[in-house]
């Protein structure tokens, strides 16, 4: 939840807290100190900095985006909600630089994973076929396609007609 300074100089007033309360025996109290240290090191590992980051994506500030999910130490060990969404992200960072390949790769992990909406799994799995059609893997891009199949009941009018016009592309290179 917070950015990695924010939660350095929060953890620094929790280590200075704690040493006073050592130095005062105040043991109880600082053993709170110290279990707020442990949490916000927990959130680390376990959230990263992945609110911030969506923050800075819906603001198409690609680059501070970026910049802050490369703090995240490492990706394999966010917690599965949060996995899928940091997969999300860097595949949508990746293809604002035009990095079909890298882009292709976040996307196809994000489709993995849980992600906050059916919309969003459709998402990736239509970003993938995309991508593949751009390269000229066409059975690649249909399969993808496929998957979306399940889930056209819950999924907006929008990405219906996304998925349409990829079919649509996917026939003219058939023929």
């Amino acid at each position: 939840m917070f950015a990695n300074r924010t939660r350095l100089f929060i953890g620094f007033i929790f280590f200075l807290s704690l040493l006073l309360l050592v130095y005062l025996r105040q043991y109880m109290f600082a053993s709170v100190a110290l279990m707020f240290i442990v949490l916000l090191a927990w959130d680390y590992i376990r959230q990263g900095t992945l609110i911030v980051a969506a923050k800075y994506f819906h603001h198409k500030n690609y680059d501070k985006a970026e910049r802050t999910l490369m703090e995240i130490f490492n990706p394999k060990w966010l917690s599965k909600s949060r996995r899928g969404y940091y997969e999300f992200l860097m595949g949508g960072v990746c293809l604002q630089k035009q990095d079909f390949e890298d882009a292709e790769k976040h996307y196809e992990i994000a489709a993995q994973y849980p992600l906050r909406s059916v919309n969003d799994h459709v998402a990736a799995l239509v970003h993938v076929a995309n991508i593949n059609v751009r390269q000229g893997n066409f059975d690649k891009a249909d399969a993808y396609l496929k998957l979306t199949e399940k889930h056209q009941e819950n999924i907006n009018a929008k990405m219906k007609d996304v998925i349409e016009r990829l079919r649509q592309e996917l026939k003219k290179h058939k023929l």
